[in-house]
């Protein structure tokens, strides 16, 4: 299960063949979201995978790749799954209402349609869609720190590692930082400051994220995973190298460590620029932090 964040506004994703259509849904649904649109279902597909819609109204009769084949594979990308998708058709009848709820969607609406119909529907689902983004944000939250848990960054890598394997934009890469000398800080400062010095450094971490997508998760102890969706090996090293200086930036006091007198991170990158198995990046990141730390800490190292 990823991480689920709170967008300033849900993003509605229009697919129609016909523009006029789209554009008379569009000024129905314009207050309640960002509106995209796609005029096919290659086209859906894609917006799908990098606009990340929190709702979907589909037209049913489209050339080529039609409504109930485009649902079905909409369905079946990383993160679509819990996305309400609504049919708008000039079909009625058992068997084509059937028909898309078999293939996901979850309400159907009849053309000629009424806006305040369709206004009233797309504000129930997204409503609905919202609490249960709330509810996931929960499950996927870290205690502590407020960032994302171990669960929900083990579900990220997995939808991006996938992503990649069905085509996905690449490359991927991974960091995994570790607080410098923190079983001294804990001893010497006491367990409760050294809850506040996890917060302090995750805070710094998702702060210095920059692009959507990436994701600073909380992966045990005082150990953190970064994931850059889109960053080959030379970005990533570059991200881990601007984290290192948010976290020296706080200019935490630590003056239990024997080579300084400030909380520092250390950092290992790796990168998959063709589908790979998550277990390998995770462990390459692994290898890397191990020679950032061996090398003096307060450092990045990048995997190979």
């Amino acid at each position: 299960m990823p991480f689920v964040h709170a967008p300033d506004k849900p993003r509605i994703l229009i697919v129609d063949d016909d523009v006029g259509t789209i554009r008379l849904l569009a000024q129905v649904v314009r207050e309640l979201g960002d509106v995209r649109f796609a005029t096919g279902g290659a086209d859906a597909l894609t917006a799908a995978r990098t606009e990340n819609p929190d709702l979907v109204l589909l037209d049913a009769e489209m050339e080529g790749m039609d409504g109930f084949e485009t649902c079905a594979a909409l369905r079946r990308l990383p993160g679509m799954e819990a996305v309400p998708i609504l049919f708008v058709t000039s079909h009625t009848g058992v068997a084509v209402e059937i028909r898309a709820l078999a293939a996901g969607a979850v309400d159907f609406i009849t053309k000629p349609f009424h806006p305040h119909i369709v206004e009233a529907r797309v504000r129930t689902h997204l409503a609905l869609k919202q609490r249960t983004d709330a509810l996931m944000r929960l499950a996927t939250m870290d205690g502590l720190t407020g960032i994302a848990n171990r669960r929900a960054f083990d579900g990220a890598l997995a939808q991006e590692t996938e992503r990649l394997v069905q085509g996905g934009v690449g490359p991927l890469s991974l960091i995994l930082a570790d607080v410098d000398h923190f079983k001294r800080y804990n001893d010497f400062y006491g367990h409760q400051a050294g809850d506040d010095c996890l917060r302090a450094v995750a805070g710094a971490l998702s702060g210095a994220l920059r692009r959507p997508g990436e994701i600073a998760a909380r992966f045990g102890g005082e150990e953190f995973a970064i994931l850059l969706p889109g960053h080959d090996a030379d970005a990533a090293i570059m991200a881990a190298e601007r984290l290192r200086r948010a976290v020296a930036a706080l200019c935490l006091a630590h003056v239990a460590r024997p080579d300084g007198d400030l909380v520092t991170i250390s950092a290992g990158a790796a990168s998959l620029t063709s589908p790979g198995d998550a277990a390998s990046l995770v462990a390459a990141a692994d290898q890397a932090l191990y020679r950032a730390k061996a090398s003096g800490r307060n450092r990045v190292a990048m995997a190979g």
